[in-house]
């Protein structure tokens, strides 16, 4: 039987693989796409979203536990897991099913199956049917990543869980370990935490959110272990020895090794791409590390082969995938396409307070041999933050004092994942110091913080 052919098949349906074939499919060309297991794929329906609407859950609840701050009553404040869980679910499950209708309005071919790249420009899936074969002159590799599973470490279900474990959980965990403070890590001892549960962190780093600029991390520290978090740095869980409800922690810190009891541990050690049972040894792809290795505009090496996203390395977020996807897409139809800079997309962790960030750390900026300007801006200080019962954060922007270019934003506090884009957009324009002085905030607002924040490396702050 002959295969099939395509303009473009894309493998996997994430919301690297879906936006790349939506792109193409507007660009007039016939598009394929490939998924073993569901639409969205993970961001959709184990990451971003479901994990944004747990979240929220806590975020009410804790809003709820607050009630007399605000003037109101609030009795016997309670929480279901499972109504929660369930929510989350159908919050995943309602954009899941929405990707099937973009796929079916864009005329895209969807086949359901594991897909494996026998020689260049032919794709084989392996469906409930039997084996589908199809050909293309470009294929897209979207195959993302899955949660790096540490030996001794790995998860069962039960006592040690992984993300997808901490979604869906047995149980609500009465004493928790966390291993990893990363942005999975985190948002999850964050939600367990505001929930009640007894949660340590551990961290192999020297501080928690070791992306961020260290005065955001510890700014973030304060306000976790405020909410009764114990914060482990510089630390390591050589094993767990697992007996009947409990884990055992041998966690090892300042070079002496000490037991902790847990009923639940939640492993969120980094990721590994999803690279296996491709077929990419035989058609000479680089891999490092269990990514494809690509140039800036993800090709790979090999005539008419992408990678996208995860697979295709650091920064790990969807926004940086799709935006990858619609790029290959452009440079696939003969358009000019340009480049994701990773330096330009923004970084958001929505634990309680939320952390975001674009550009350079202070310390990396140093490094990179700038002469800096460093303005910083507190919540206390705005009168928004103030009213909203949320004053504490801060907003920290960078500065090349020789320009006035915006080299890089950090922001911890209430909504701060949402004011990002305003420096993302500012550092996409080149914006200088000059334009965002003179750029007129609207007031009361959270956003006016990232004014005076640019006033303050500068000399100029108003009101403090």
């Amino acid at each position: 039987m002959a295969a099939e052919t395509y303009d473009v098949i894309v493998i996997g349906a994430g919301p690297g693989g879906y936006v790349a074939a939506i792109r193409a499919a507007q660009l007039g060309l016939k598009t394929c796409i490939v998924e073993r297991e569901h639409m969205g794929g993970i961001c959709l329906n184990w990451g971003c979203i479901p994990t944004k609407a747990l979240l929220r859950s806590s975020e009410v609840f804790h809003l709820m536990e607050r009630a007399k701050d605000f003037g109101l009553k609030a009795d016997n404040i309670g929480y279901d897991l499972d109504a929660v869980v369930k929510r989350s679910r159908g919050v995943a499950k309602q954009l899941s099913s929405g990707i099937g209708h973009l796929m079916k309005k864009n005329k895209i071919a969807v086949v359901m199956g594991e897909a494996t790249l026998p020689t260049k420009g032919k794709v084989s899936v392996k469906t409930e049917k039997g084996t589908q074969e199809l050909a293309a002159k470009n294929i897209v590799l979207a195959t993302g990543a899955r949660a790096r599973e540490l030996p001794g470490l790995e998860a069962d279900g039960d006592l040690v869980w992984t993300y997808k474990h901490a979604l869906d959980p047995v149980r609500m965990p009465k004493k928790l370990l966390v291993i990893g403070s990363g942005a999975i890590g985190i948002e999850f001892a964050s939600f367990y935490n505001t929930l009640g549960a007894d949660t340590t962190v551990v961290e192999v780093m020297d501080r928690v959110l070791p992306v961020e600029d260290a005065e955001i991390s510890a700014f973030a520290k304060k306000a976790f272990v405020k909410q009764g978090m114990k914060i482990m740095e510089k630390a390591m869980v050589k094993q767990l020895d697992r007996g009947k409800g409990k884990v055992t922690a041998h966690i090892e810190v300042g070079g002496k090794v000490e037991k902790q009891e847990f009923d639940t541990v939640i492993s969120a050690v980094g990721i590994v791409g999803n690279v296996e049972g491709l077929g990419l040894d035989g058609l000479g792809v680089k891999v490092d590390r269990t990514h494809v290795v690509t140039d800036e505009y993800c090709r790979t090496g090999v005539d008419g082969l992408y990678a996208i996203g995860d697979i295709a390395g650091a920064p790990w977020l969807a926004h940086k995938a799709s935006h990858e996807g619609v790029m290959v897409a452009e440079l696939i139809a003969g358009k000019h396409a340009h480049a994701v800079k990773p330096e330009s997309i923004a970084g958001c962790t929505y634990c309680q307070p939320q952390v975001a960030s674009v550009g350079y750390t202070e310390a990396k900026a140093k490094e990179l041999g700038y002469d800096i300007k460093v303005g910083r801006f507190p919540f206390i200080g705005n009168g928004k933050a103030i009213a909203l019962g949320e004053a504490e954060g801060m907003v920290k922007t960078i500065f090349d004092a020789k320009t006035g270019e915006l080299l890089g934003a950090h922001m911890v506090g209430a909504e701060v994942t949402e004011m990002i884009q305003g420096y993302v957009v500012g550092r996409q324009l080149e914006t200088t110091e000059e334009d965002l002085m003179n750029t007129v905030f609207p007031h009361p607002t959270l956003s006016e913080m990232m004014h005076e924040s640019v006033l303050d490396a500068f000399d100029r702050v108003i009101h403090m």
